[in-house]
């Protein structure tokens, strides 16, 4: 369900609305994160956001609404963000926009990011959990779809996609493990590095025999 918060001439702004509930998706992450469920208030997460209570509750009824979406909603709201920063072009390209678009969601969102993270795993909703994982899966083969298009395009060699996609989910989805805000790259920026890493690879112009490696056999010649 989309929120639709604010009126301009007597028609709704959603794109206005859709930032609100985003915005307080990520104060009540960060506040989940660092004071825990019991120890954030309605009115704590008012006063992060800057709104009225009663704005607070247009959006949402209760906090556990509101955890809820951080649990579960951030996974929809990141396949949105990110499905439609996907642009027409080369499907690598459509990759390297996945993967910079899921950066930036974590640098908007960060806290929302590891709220949702944080529940995953640890939520003992079981309906909530498998709508998590519905909603994941989806993520999943949303880039599973771009790697097989690049693959058919030849811009890549054949290779396992959904091992593929789980190599690049996962240099994403630990960046919370060890970002730093105060450093110069932003999350974007690693985003594109690592899009260089994976497609450009690490090996140099010229093959490097690693230590121990057997140099290949030359075939026999057969007796005349």
């Amino acid at each position: 369900m989309t929120e639709l918060s604010t009126m301009k001439d007597g028609v709704a702004n959603q794109a206005e609305a859709s930032d609100r509930v985003l915005q307080i998706l990520a104060e009540a992450g960060r506040l989940f994160a660092s004071k825990g469920f019991e120890g954030t208030s309605m009115r704590d997460i008012a006063l992060a956001c800057g709104i009225s209570k009663s704005l607070l509750y247009h959006h949402f009824s209760n906090k556990d609404e509101i955890y809820a979406r951080v649990a579960v909603g951030s996974t929809l709201e990141l396949y949105l963000f990110v499905r439609d920063r996907i642009p027409d072009g080369p499907p690598s390209q459509k990759i390297r926009a996945f993967m910079v678009a899921t950066a930036e969601y974590f640098r908007r969102y960060r806290w929302a990011w590891i709220a949702s993270t944080t529940a995953f795993w640890n939520d003992p909703d079981r309906r909530r959990h498998k709508e998590r994982l519905t909603r994941r899966d989806r993520f999943e083969n949303f880039l599973r779809g771009l790697i097989q298009e690049a693959i058919d395009a030849g811009e890549i060699r054949k290779v396992d996609v959904p091992m593929t996609g789980r190599l690049i989910l996962s240099s994403l989805n630990w960046m919370h493990r060890w970002y730093n805000p105060n450093k110069s790259a932003t999350p974007e920026q690693i985003a594109e590095i690592f899009f260089d890493m994976l497609f450009n690879g690490l090996r140099s112009g010229e093959l490097i025999e690693l230590p121990g490696a057997e140099p290949p056999r030359a075939g026999r010649r057969k007796s005349r």
